[in-house]
């Protein structure tokens, strides 16, 4: 059987036996496969490098009928974010954004809007400037994966929310002040406007603009609560991203 080819984002790697890898990407073709590299370990001219977590790749393998496990011939780096500076933030956003990707996409499902917003993302989290790209990443993974709800409404009386809202967990939606829940967050209307301007535009719109943590992280909050509801489990690295100064 001939070898496939295309661009991919590698989303993890688990060791199996002494030199081989268990490997899943995000490919642009297929969307999400998982796949052995026999001797990734070893073997610098097949994969030298290219199988750290969030390195954009070009892959060729071979899918094997009646496997689940595709047998990954060789991988060549396009983009790797060991090019830039790591700091502890820039990996722990990096292993949101695979941590992501990995739990919300099925398998074998091409998303090609999901793939480009991925580069974008990558292309933008840098090291002491992380909270942007996320803002944009979430929001836009959210919609893309069909997990957001309204933000202009009402869930609860169908009103429109000018001005305040609120969120809970054990809701699907954005509330008013008359119907928010006990111990609801409130997401402020700069951060719903925020959310709108980001649909508007592509994510170099917001490059370079001051944007501390506290900028829009009620909306995050709320975006990564939909995640985990639907997942029904709370995200690891989302965790790590609530601990980080």
């Amino acid at each position: 059987m001939p070898l496939k080819e295309s661009e991919a984002v590698v989303l993890r790697t688990y060791p199996m036996r002494e030199a081989d890898l268990l490997v899943t990407l995000f490919t642009r073709t297929e969307g999400k496969i998982k796949g052995v590299a026999r001797s990734a370990k070893k073997s610098k001219k097949r994969f030298g490098g290219a199988l750290e977590p969030l390195t954009v790749v070009r892959v060729y393998w071979e899918a094997r009928e009646r496997h689940e496990l595709n047998r990954i011939d060789s991988c060549e780096v396009i983009d790797s974010p060991l090019t830039q500076t790591v700091d502890y933030g820039r990996a722990v956003a990096l292993a949101y954004v695979g941590e992501m990707l990995d739990q919300l996409l099925p398998d074998h499902e091409a998303n090609d809007a999901v793939f480009r917003l991925t580069l974008a993302t990558l292309q933008n989290i840098r090291a002491g400037a992380i909270w942007m790209p996320l803002t944009y990443f979430d929001l836009w993974l959210v919609r893309l994966t069909g997990f957001l709800p309204e933000l202009h409404e009402c869930i609860e009386c169908g009103d429109a929310l000018n001005g305040r809202a609120w969120f809970h967990p054990l809701a699907d939606g954005l509330m008013c002040a008359e119907h928010k829940r006990l111990a609801s967050i409130e997401m402020s209307a700069e951060s719903r406007q925020i959310a709108g301007e980001m649909f508007r535009a592509p994510i170099d719109a917001f490059v370079g603009a001051p944007w501390p943590r506290a900028r829009a992280a009620d909306l995050r909050r709320f975006l990564t609560q939909r995640v985990e509801t639907a997942l029904e489990k709370k995200l690891v690295s989302a965790a790590m991203l609530e601990k980080l100064d």
